[in-house]
């Protein structure tokens, strides 16, 4: 101890410390066990729960109705964009299941599982797998949202992932023989990299990722040549997808300054919003909250985010689940009228999966977002951070910030060819696997899958049956929208 530093007011530091909210700990109890005890753990947990046992899925004799679930969601969401939602849930079973994560939650605390846990995405679609930039400009496959993550039961993702590949599979018109094929090779894709990475040095399974050196020479091993063409062309589209692509499209100049174009319901400027506030003070405060979020940037990161200043904000509807919460997006320009950085700004609330698993660790649910996307991903955005902001009805919101887009390419499933939709399931497979193992006990998960097809086979039976259930529930909102239950809009 520093000889000018009293001993009662070191003691109280350390108290202090102690008192202070701590991120969660993954691995506390995974160091403290050899290699063949956590296999022996894997081993064990199939008494737990079979492996022939996730083939189950039977809806709960007191499951909760599935509009009541979507309409208690709508509940905290702005009102003028609930409709909006609905809409784009109607439009088919498969965007039906991407707002759906609640309600798949509730289905998926009932079915078994093996004790063992990883960080979740929560809502691991096909559709929430794409290709990103890391920071050191390089285009990689991964995990895109994060909305829901949190720690729970590894299956979890994988049973998710493989009924949207099913529900996907059914719009287009695959057989039963050919979907289940693709969820086989994909759930056998995942488990076969889970036993590889049960081999590796704990770096070794930090440090990979999928880039697209490793995209394009699985595509030469399994596709034919105009699904080599088409990965090239979405390569291509992925790259001009940055900032100054969205700055060209989603703004406008006015009076010399740039502003966010209006495109109500779907952007609306700041401006438009509030337009009894003085635009200078307004800017003034939206920018001391920027403020605030860069420190929770890396100190370099902050220096850059500090370099560019805050000229407009829009909120912005995206996605499907997510219609309905409070998103932004922020012009920023850097040296000049030509240097643009468009961020997000997207509203976190609890998870869906919370209920079922217990609640977040982190006190902040934009820091719970973060925390999981750093943990899950290879590599994440650089201006990936949190903030925790008072709205304009004076109540206390969380948010995660990230750049709105930064070279991403989004799949197309109602284009994929059923050899198509396989090999993009094997790569979601894979990244899957990677992301779980580096919160989760990969060693334990490995030995539970084991070297056989058992779970391969059930993950694809579930998976239909799961489908079968996501179509009722899209049949019960269409019956809600019908009978004037809820109102849909199209947008």
């Amino acid at each position: 101890m520093p000889r000018n530093v009293p001993r009662k007011a070191a003691a109280a530091a350390v108290r202090r410390r102690a008192e202070e909210p701590q991120p969660p700990r993954h691995h506390p109890e995974v160091v403290r066990r050899t290699p063949a005890e956590r296999v022996a753990l894997g081993r064990a947990a199939r008494s737990r729960a079979p492996r022939s046992s996730h083939a189950e899925y039977e809806p709960a004799a007191d499951r909760p109705d599935p509009v009541a679930v979507i309409e208690r969601q709508s509940a905290a969401r702005l009102p003028e964009l609930v409709p909006i939602r609905y809409g784009r849930m109607t439009e088919s079973p498969f965007r039906f299941y991407r707002g759906a994560a609640a309600i798949m939650a509730g289905d998926l605390a009932a079915t078994p599982d093996s004790g063992i846990t990883a960080q979740l995405c929560g809502d691991a679609h096909l559709l929430n797998f794409r290709l990103l930039a890391s920071p050191e400009r390089r285009l990689m496959f991964d995990i895109n949202d994060f909305d829901e993550t949190l720690p729970g039961p590894w299956e979890w993702d994988v049973k998710r992932l493989a009924a949207s590949l099913v529900i996907a599979g059914r719009e287009n018109g695959f057989t039963a023989r050919q979907r289940s094929a693709i969820v086989r090779a994909t759930v056998r894709a995942y488990r076969e990299r889970m036993r590889g990475y049960a081999g590796l040095r704990n770096l070794e399974v930090w440090y990979d990722s999928i880039d697209i050196g490793l995209l394009q020479a699985q595509a030469a091993r399994l596709l034919d040549k105009r699904g080599q063409r088409k990965l090239a062309s979405g390569v291509s589209k992925a790259r001009s997808r940055d900032n100054l692509q969205a700055f060209s499209k989603l703004t406008r100049e006015v009076d010399g300054e740039h502003r966010i174009a209006a495109a109500p319901p779907l952007i609306v400027p700041i401006g438009d919003l509030l337009p009894d506030v003085e635009r200078g003070a307004l800017m003034a405060e939206l920018g001391d909250l920027l403020d605030r979020y860069g420190r929770t940037l890396a100190s370099d990161r902050r220096c850059l985010l500090e370099s560019f200043r805050l000229v407009d904000m829009a909120r912005k509807v995206v996605g499907v689940g997510s219609v309905g919460t409070r998103c932004w997006i922020a012009l920023l320009l850097g040296r000049d009228g030509r240097d643009p950085l468009i961020l997000q700004v997207k509203e976190a609330d609890e998870s869906v999966l919370a209920a079922h698993t217990g609640p977040s660790e982190y006190g902040n649910q934009g820091e719970r977002v973060v925390g999981g996307q750093r943990l899950m991903q290879a590599a994440s955005d650089i201006f990936l951070g949190w903030e925790r902001a008072d709205g304009v009805d004076g109540r206390t919101r969380d948010f995660y910030v990230r750049q709105l887009r930064d070279w991403k390419g989004i799949a197309e499933p109602a284009e994929m060819v059923p050899r198509g939709m396989q090999a993009f399931g094997e790569l979601c497979g894979v990244t899957l696997a990677r992301a779980h193992a580096r919160s989760g006990d990969r060693i334990a998960i490995a030995a539970y899958l084991g070297g056989g097809d058992t779970f391969d086979q059930a993950l694809a039976r579930f998976a239909e049956r799961y489908a079968d259930q996501n179509e009722r529930d899209h049949a019960s909102l269409l019956d809600a929208v019908a009978t004037g239950r809820v109102s849909a809009q199209s947008a």
